[in-house]
């Protein structure tokens, strides 16, 4: 029997207001997102795997692009609020990122894209081996995740070197939630990767965006100097 997804709780708790603020939450709309969307190839006529695509800003994003989407998310009501914003115009499914992804045929996606998602899997040798089974010859995957450096950095305790199971509380959607993660060092982001068959094109360390600035200047100042998320982009060989 799986296990219970770690944040699924807390997303569902999060959802209604994730889904109304995630178009201009800053921290998303005007400096993560950027940069991911800055790592994607040319989409259109492409079929493309959003795994763990919460409200569904990304699949929309594909499908305004010319993309033949297939997204998934592990909480419900996540789903529910992408299949509204996407009007059937890309199939939407539940599902756990964490387990097999049984329902998918191999080599039946030119792309696929995980957006902050990753850090609520522990094993990414299983994971990875899923995307590179599901991909087509030369297919590419990006994926963005909470940099090692920085999550070590707010926590201020534990083994870098470790990866751990740690709790941040959200106050960015309205009523505080504690939502747990993964945390773990570059090497247990980048090996597995690798071990799966993929090679590493590039790594994107963000900076934030002049619109990040006029929104929250105060965070624009920390993360002009260290950065919170890690974009990468790989191919499958």
């Amino acid at each position: 029997m799986s296990q219970k997804p770690i944040a699924l709780d807390a997303y569902e708790a999060l959802a209604e207001a994730y889904a109304a603020r995630i178009d201009t939450k800053p921290h998303n709309a005007y400096y993560e997102r950027p940069a991911t969307l800055s790592l994607l190839p040319d989409v259109k006529g492409k079929r493309v795997l959003d795994a763990g695509c919460g409200p569904g800003v990304y699949a929309e994003w594909l499908v305004d692009h010319g993309a033949e989407v297939v997204a998934f998310d592990v909480s419900a009501k996540m789903v529910q609020f992408a299949k509204e914003r996407l009007d059937a115009k890309a199939k939407v499914l539940q599902a756990d990122l964490g387990q097999p992804l049984d329902f998918l045929e191999d080599f039946s996606f030119d792309l696929v894209l995980s957006t902050l998602a990753l850090d609520y899997v522990r094993d990414w040798h299983k994971t990875f081996k899923e995307f590179y089974r599901v991909l087509r010859p030369s297919g590419k995957l990006v994926f963005s995740v909470g940099h090692p450096f920085a999550e070590l950095m707010l926590r201020g305790t534990g083994n870098y070197f470790k990866t751990e199971l740690v709790d941040y509380e959200w106050t960015g959607f309205g009523t505080p939630v504690c939502v747990p993660s993964y945390r773990r060092p570059l090497g247990a982001v980048i090996n597995p990767l690798l071990e799966a068959g993929f090679a590493l094109e590039r790594i994107l360390e963000p900076i934030p965006t002049e619109q990040f600035k006029r929104e929250v200047p105060q965070d624009y100042e920390e993360l002009s100097k260290r950065s919170g998320f890690l974009c990468l982009q790989a191919v499958k060989r």
